[in-house]
């Protein structure tokens, strides 16, 4: 599907790319906005690479010549955000004639040309499927002075084929597939992302060894259902036989994947991990409901025994293993006995993490037909409830942790009490958030170095270690050298021991996800 429809807004737009209000040739400048899950992170940094490719730049204050939305369509509020997002960029717009906006993502794909109508000054709206064709769509829409709408129905090129301008240099996301072919009845996305398409095995560990070669020391792979990889050509061991693969790539220390279903989470694929000592010890885990006539309308095709029996199974295997894991509150028909079961699931799960939800009524979804759609008072507090246990356990479960060295990769994040209290943070192996401090005279690590320290305190969202000098190791990476040459890249200036600055590389992204979403 391909439009073009009559934009006041874009008719408005008379400067040329390049053009400054002063008339120099300043290249313009870009900002991409992201909503979502980390697939649409990694497809946000496709959208930065082909903008940058067409000789954009990053904005660097709160103006930029060109803003994306990269949406999201999975919870009911995600329409209220981006309507309000635009709404707000309508006055900036009218007094920056030479600003572009465009919609790509999720919300794009289902709503479609919805967007224009509301919002008529968007210049470009793009679906999940041509996220490639965003930088010709924006040049369209200038040379035309009307705004340009494109959906595909099927994926047009594959996102990892696209250029790339990732967000830091030590680890990165690599997509291993596209799309989902399940079938839940809360969900979305396989309308949106379409059937599931899997990259070839040689395709993806060519991605990774690029992405080690230019400093990374930590990759995320990622799919809708991580898992179920192997589907479209055959071998249902593929994802096992992948991670084991990961295991042989030199220089690649952290190997993460995110998210597996249930379903199709075999034991060849716990055997991998345990065996395959870059496959770090954390699993991402969706329980969903601990219910199992929830499940069942769900159409989720496993049921609590079955979920419990994978967590045993990696327990037993990785004891030090931590898991995470998605609960959605408040399914349609869900009873008060449903929820206590789920409840209790919880409870002998341990998870270290789980990313709660209030059920959210969404227009496509066979479960927004259903009858029983729950009071908002109801559905709040079973959430309130569900969140408290989970807290207490997450904060049990990190108290565990005290007394424990622990190796972390240092990000280049930092919490929000750092000014204060002078700590940097990290991530564990098992995922763990570490806030830590320097003790004085020990040398300070760069985003991308390990330190091996010993958590001196713990909450339920994070884990704080002060060591004495005897008690802090510094290893400094490949990774933290990457990141020296970014900086100095940046800056125009050679770095001290790395490549002279001019030379650029394949900077990579893993942003941080908070412990619980509500």
């Amino acid at each position: 599907m391909s439009l073009t429809i009559p934009s006041p807004a874009a008719s408005q737009s008379s400067v040329e790319p390049g053009e400054d209000r002063a008339g120099d040739a300043a290249p313009r400048t870009y900002q991409v906005r992201t909503f979502g899950c980390q697939m649409n992170v990694h497809d946000s940094e496709r959208m930065a690479g082909l903008l940058e490719g067409a000789g954009m730049v990053p904005a660097e204050g709160d103006h930029a010549d060109v803003v994306v939305f990269n949406t999201c369509a999975v919870r009911e509020n995600a329409d209220n955000k981006l309507y309000g997002n635009l709404g707000i960029l309508a006055p900036v717009k009218a007094a920056n004639p030479g600003m572009q906006i465009a919609v790509g993502g999720c919300l794009a794909q289902k709503d479609r040309d919805t967007i224009l109508r509301k919002a008529p000054w968007v210049d470009a709206v793009f679906g999940t499927h041509n996220v490639g064709a965003l930088p010709a769509l924006l040049e369209r829409a200038r040379h035309n002075s009307e705004a340009q709408l494109e959906i595909l129905e099927s994926l047009d090129v594959f996102p990892s084929t696209l250029p790339t301008k990732r967000d830091s240099v030590y680890s990165g996301w690599v997509s291993i597939s596209v799309g989902c072919n399940n079938t839940c009845t809360f969900c979305i996305v396989p309308s949106l992302r379409g059937k599931e398409k899997d990259r070839r095995p040689g395709d993806i560990l060519a991605e990774i060894q690029a992405l080690v070669d230019d400093g990374a020391i930590e990759v995320t792979l990622l799919g809708q259902n991580v898992n179920s990889y192997g589907v479209e050509f055959g071998d249902r061991q593929a994802f096992s036989k992948l991670l084991r693969a990961c295991g042989e790539i030199k220089g690649l220390e952290r190997v993460r994947f995110t998210s597996p279903h249930p379903a199709a989470f075999t034991d060849d694929v716990i055997d991998a991990m345990a065996e395959t000592p870059n496959v770090m010890p954390q699993l991402h885990m969706p329980l969903q409901s601990g219910s199992d006539s929830i499940l069942k309308a769900m159409k989720r095709s496993y049921r609590s025994t079955r979920f419990l029996g994978i967590l045993d199974k990696v327990r037993e295997r990785i004891p030090q293993a931590a898991i995470s894991t998605d609960i959605i509150v408040g399914f349609p028909g869900e009873t008060e006995e449903d929820f206590q079961a789920t409840l209790d699931v919880v409870a002998r799960s341990r998870f270290a993490t789980a990313f709660t939800f209030q059920y959210s009524k969404r227009p496509g979804t066979p479960a927004a037909e259903l009858a029983e759609q729950l009071p908002k008072s109801v559905v709040q507090e079973r959430f309130e409830r569900l969140t408290a246990l989970q807290d207490r356990i997450a904060a049990e479960e990190n108290a565990k942790q005290l007394g424990r060295r622990v190796e972390v990769m240092v990000t280049a994040q930092s919490g929000r009490k750092s000014e204060e209290t002078h700590r940097l943070s990290g991530r564990a192996r098992d995922q763990r958030l570490v806030h830590f401090s320097v003790p004085e005279g020990a040398e300070s690590p760069r985003p991308g170095d390990l330190v091996t320290v010993t958590i001196t305190e713990a909450a339920a969202f994070h884990l704080v270690a002060d060591p004495d000098l005897a008690d802090y190791s510094l290893r400094r990476s490949r990774a933290g050298d990457a990141w020296d040459r970014s900086q100095a890249d940046s800056c125009g200036v050679p770095a001290a021991g790395g490549s002279p600055a001019g030379t650029t590389g394949v900077s990579l992204g893993m942003p941080a996800l908070p412990p619980r979403a509500g």
